[in-house]
């Protein structure tokens, strides 16, 4: 059985392993949703006329159904350079992309989200925010991944996460217990548990830290 797979944020460190893994598979139509060109295979739509009328924007796109949509859209507020634009992209912009999700029959949704995630501070209180409305939508199923400090090469430089990269990968022997969701987990892990994730069956809310990243991802290879 054919699996359809609508994807935002596949450009992004997370969002292109993702992309690339699923599109491996014969079973899987992937359909990658940017603001701007990166490959052939990307459909570029105006994610304010997404905001504005979901379903019509990404049925225009898309295919008549969907079966599984993902969000691994997400923004810093050094590229948004102010908060409101930056819930702009990390809240709205995965809202209207979930509701036209749904709209188009998708069952379930993964969400990359954050550790500490409706926590103290504006970027946790917008990731607690999108996880909320998310989950209110109903979506037979939504996965939502809370991984730690990323680590990986991106394509546009974030200076300040590169230092933060370097640090977990210092401080990691001391991130044990609670604190190991805290520390660093590799981009590529977090991308085969997604791609094992859209394999899983089962509905209800399920939220998942580095611990259960890797456990996903290690039985996603081993299959």
């Amino acid at each position: 059985m054919t699996t359809r797979v609508l994807l935002i944020g596949g450009t992004g460190l997370i969002g292109h392993l993702v992309d690339a893994a699923l599109a491996t598979r014969p079973d899987t139509i992937v359909t990658s949703l940017t603001r701007r060109q990166s490959s052939g295979a990307d459909h570029v739509i105006d994610f304010e006329h997404l905001c504005a009328a979901p379903e019509a924007t990404l049925q225009a796109v898309a295919p008549a159904s969907a079966d599984v949509a993902i969000s691994c859209l997400g923004t810093t507020m050094r590229t948004a350079r102010s908060q409101a634009a930056m819930f702009r992209v990390d809240h709205d912009y995965v809202l209207a992309f979930a509701i036209a999700a749904h709209a188009l029959g998708a069952r379930r949704f993964i969400l990359v989200s954050s550790v500490g995630a409706g926590g103290p501070g504006f970027y946790l209180r917008t990731k607690g925010a999108i996880e909320r409305d998310i989950r209110a939508l109903g979506f037979s199923r939504v996965d939502i991944l809370r991984p730690g400090m990323l680590l990986g090469h991106r394509a546009q430089a974030r200076p300040m996460e590169a230092i933060g990269q370097r640090l977990a990968t210092v401080l990691a022997p001391l991130m044990v217990g609670r604190l190991s969701a805290y520390g660093g987990i590799d981009a590529k892990t977090v991308a085969k548990a997604i791609a094992g994730l859209v394999e899983q069956t089962g509905d209800g809310c399920r939220t998942y830290d580095n611990a259960d990243l890797r456990r996903i991802a290690r039985q996603a290879a081993s299959r």
